[in-house]
């Protein structure tokens, strides 16, 4: 199965107030709530968003990524190697989101009693630990790919009301299809965690694509990759499935840029009919 892909798009919504002397910067990406931008600048650049510190490589790229609850303005502030500051304002567009509801859950899935609390514990370490991961290789340059195709049941920044208790935001996007279907990596990385059954997210999938970027595939029935594969994309990676807290079979196709979600939606073309 050969799927559909882009690379991300330019889209330079900034205001810009620098010196003559200063080197440019050029980001690609969408400046909105969930979005990622792949920001550039010249070697040797200091990178900040918002007054926090930003990771940038040798070559001057970087990543800078939106919540789902981002403000409507940011302040980026790229210093170059001499010591020249550019300061960007930029403008990030801000979304609606869908309220679910899903009823008629196993009440443990809900409301998890003290040894599954502990169980969902240990388990989150182990999530956090590969979200942390700060690869240097950019695998993420060169675009992403949906993973399957089927209609889309769930989107980024929804809450969802689970057996009638309000619960986080839904952070990533369900793509609904038969059970079995394969799987694919949306982008080449290396597999950072690979797990047949964790408890919420059953069969679970962690693919590091670099500097702190990660997706997180939930629910698959086999998990047919091991922790440390390097993937390209199309591989193969598993099925999808029914498993953990689900009510039918879907695959979740998370976005990380370390512990911040992002939606994967945005990264590619609009889903094949």
């Amino acid at each position: 199965m050969t799927l559909a892909r882009r690379t991300l798009l330019t889209l330079p919504l900034l205001s810009l107030a620098r010196p003559a002397a200063a080197a440019s910067v050029e980001l690609e990406g969408k400046l909105i709530q969930g979005g990622l931008v792949v920001g550039r600048s010249g070697a040797g650049s200091r990178v900040q968003l918002d007054g926090g510190d930003i990771a940038v490589d040798d070559d001057g790229v970087f990543l800078l990524g939106f919540g789902r609850d981002a403000a409507p303005t940011a302040k980026l502030v790229v210093v170059d190697s001499a010591g020249i500051a550019e300061i960007h304002h930029l403008a990030i567009a801000q979304r609606a989101y869908d309220i679910q509801r899903i009823d008629g859950l196993p009440q443990n899935k809900v409301e998890p009693d003290r040894k599954e609390l502990e169980r969902i514990a240990a388990e989150q370490k182990r999530l956090d630990a590969a979200k942390a991961r700060d690869t240097r290789t950019p695998f993420f340059l060169a675009g992403f790919a949906w993973p399957a195709i089927g209609p889309i049941s769930g989107v980024y920044g929804s809450q969802r009301i689970l057996n009638g208790q309000p619960r986080r935001p839904h952070f990533g996007v369900d793509i609904a299809a038969p059970e079995g279907t394969p799987l694919e990596a949306p982008c080449g990385g290396i597999v950072s965690l690979a797990d047949p059954d964790l408890f919420f997210t059953g069969g679970t999938l962690l693919i590091d694509h670099g500097y702190g970027l990660a997706s997180i595939f939930a629910h698959m029935r086999r998990v047919s990759v091991k922790e440390g594969d390097v993937l390209a994309t199309g591989d193969m990676v598993g099925e999808l499935g029914a498993t953990g807290r689900v009510t039918g079979p879907h695959l979740h196709w998370g976005l990380y840029l370390f512990k911040l979600p992002l939606d994967p939606q945005l990264l590619v073309p609009p889903m094949p009919a």
